[in-house]
């Protein structure tokens, strides 16, 4: 991780539209307790720009589901799986662990759309998540059985308390299943979802608490979620100059 085949930025731009892709399902909205049907725009046309409902967000800098010692793992292993450098900010920097804490917090870390019920026997990779814990239990489970192999394994420390080349180690033993956890913890496949919601916090709009100041998105040159880019269909190989936003809006966003 330290010395990546390839650039950081290409690694980020390949993988940018996976992670938003997935964060439909992934993060549902903040406070979300019950499916309330899409509606932005109120009253008669004509519609008048930048008159809609504000939006739901994120809200708070407290930590609502993640422990001390559970934040202080999540800080450390996604620092290591994007980092901050001179390209752009790192997980921590853009509010991921943020952003995990907050979804794991709601629906999502509920499995509010996954299905949990038996048989468990291990799938095939195109079949997707097969465990029984929702993503608040996995996340749960697996940091506390990622702390007890570490303090086998390194001398008492746990992973928050490893060198940067030792964190890279043991991440990398995850991803390839060769790490044997207490409690029937499936290490591959919270990997696989670490790494799948690190990406979705990191590219996804503001409002679900990750992306800070939308450094991703002006990372790679998305300038994020306008109404209409008629004006650009054409411009082929162009770059776009509008200001970035997100679903929040520019700061003139009125109420209807």
């Amino acid at each position: 991780m330290n010395k990546p085949a390839i650039g950081r930025r290409t690694f980020l731009i390949h993988t940018a539209l996976a992670g938003t892709a997935g964060l439909a399902a992934a993060a549902a909205p903040p406070q979300a307790e019950t499916v309330v049907p899409a509606r932005t725009i109120r009253g008669m046309m004509p519609w008048q720009e930048g008159r809609a409902d504000a939006p739901p967000e994120a809200s708070g800098t407290e930590f609502r589901f993640f422990s001390a010692d559970e934040r202080a793992f999540v800080e450390a292993a996604v620092a290591r799986l994007i980092p901050n450098d001179e390209t752009g900010p790192g997980a921590v920097e853009a509010g991921v662990p943020f952003f995990l804490d907050r979804q794991l917090a709601g629906p999502y870390g509920r499995g509010h759309r996954f299905y949990l019920q038996g048989p468990w026997k291990k799938g095939v990779p195109e079949q997707g998540y097969q465990g029984r814990f929702t993503p608040a239990e996995l996340y749960r489970a697996a940091i506390k059985a990622i702390d007890g192999y570490s303090a086998k394994q390194f001398g008492g420390h746990t992973f928050a308390a490893l060198r940067d080349a030792d964190r890279d180690t043991l991440l990398k033993d995850l991803e390839k299943g060769s790490v044997e956890l207490d409690d029937g913890v499936d290490g591959k496949a919270f990997f696989k979802m670490l790494l799948q919601n690190t990406k979705e916090g990191y590219f996804g709009d503001p409002i679900y608490g990750g992306n800070k100041d939308m450094g991703a998105w002006k990372m790679i040159g998305f300038p994020g979620a306008h109404y209409d880019y008629s004006d650009w269909v054409t411009r082929h190989g162009e770059k776009v100059t509008v200001a970035t936003v997100g679903i929040k809006g520019r700061p003139g966003w009125t109420e209807a």
